[in-house]
């Protein structure tokens, strides 16, 4: 259950992966490309993004994809089964610098448990971020969660290109400014 709600009659064994903040749709293009016997669930907030990135899809035929206009964590408290993701993604989430707005972050306990919920055993949520502050928020967070998750160094995705974290759009402009990036794998601990 779960992928099956987007993918009508398609195969159970088929790894499920979700990515949070879609924006252009960038990486599920490039990744579900190299990936045909993937998956993926992109969710985007922002209109604009999220219908450029619907386009981009549908153009390039992109059968392994489904993108939906909503709250991911709605989505995943109140629509995702358990156990149903092999893969979470987060790749440079909106950062909410001011301290009113952390609560708006997508890292935050709950959403750390509800993750643990929906993945599989082992299954992973990776995160990347170029925000110092946003990533001293995930070392703080996931420090509390260590009976959830195991971190692991993150690896690239394969259709990363020479040089890149993941190569999404935000990391791309990000890097022409000179950022320096900040990554990590959380991998789901319990049977």
């Amino acid at each position: 259950m779960g992928a099956e709600l987007f993918f009508p009659g398609r195969d159970p064994k088929r790894p499920f992966e979700l990515e949070i903040g879609s924006g252009k749709g960038t990486f599920l293009v490039q990744e579900a490309a190299a990936r045909r016997d993937t998956d993926f669930l992109g969710i985007e907030y922002a209109g604009e993004f999220f219908r450029y990135a619907a386009d981009r899809l549908r153009r390039n035929g992109m059968d392994n994809v489904r993108l939906l206009y909503m709250d991911a964590m709605e989505l995943v408290r109140h629509w995702l089964p358990d156990g149903c993701l092999r893969v979470v993604h987060l790749y440079f989430s909106d950062p909410w610098p001011k301290s009113r707005h952390h609560k708006r972050r997508v890292v935050q306990m709950e959403s750390l448990r509800e993750f643990h919920r929906v993945l599989q055993p082992g299954g992973e949520l990776r995160l990347v971020t170029d925000h110092p502050e946003l990533w001293a928020w995930y070392e703080e967070h996931v420090a509390k969660v260590t009976d959830l998750f195991e971190r692991r160094a993150f690896e690239r995705p394969q259709s990363a290109g020479e040089g890149e974290v993941v190569g999404t759009n935000f990391e791309r402009k990000y890097r022409r400014e000179g950022r320096p990036f900040h990554a990590m794998t959380l991998v789901r601990r319990g049977a």
